[in-house]
């Protein structure tokens, strides 16, 4: 089992920047693709980033087209820690945000592949 706690969420204005964690428990960290979705008030969870566990593929990253270019994700495996670091933050950026992880080196863009979820943070961006 691995547990997952999201922190870092808040109140920013437009343009301005965020840096989500999440701390994983467990040992597996380090072999399970992990990634961070959203979901806006009113509307359904979308995929935001992803990345694959160290030493797959490269460690590859895959983003949403609302978010390549602006945020970026990484992962400190020593630490089991994910990392979401959100620039040029917008209005629409606003949701809670959510750390995911699969049973997969693999990432993919679907929520239901991921197993694992943590409770959730909240950012909102001011315009």
């Amino acid at each position: 089992q691995v547990q997952l706690v999201e922190s870092g969420g808040g109140v920013v204005q437009a343009g301005g920047s965020l840096r989500l964690s999440c701390a994983a428990s467990g040992r597996m960290f380090s072999v399970y693709a992990m990634g961070w979705f959203r979901q806006p008030p009113g509307k359904e969870r979308e995929f935001v980033a992803a990345i694959a566990a160290t030493g797959w593929d490269g460690g590859t990253t895959s983003y949403s087209d609302s978010t390549k270019g602006r945020f970026i994700i990484s992962r400190d495996n020593a630490k089991n820690t994910l990392y979401l670091q959100m620039n040029s933050l917008k209005p629409e950026d606003t949701a809670v945000y959510y750390c995911a992880g699969r049973a997969s080196p693999k990432t993919t863009m679907t929520g239901h592949d991921y197993v694992y979820w943590g409770q959730g943070t909240q950012v909102t961006v001011s315009s």
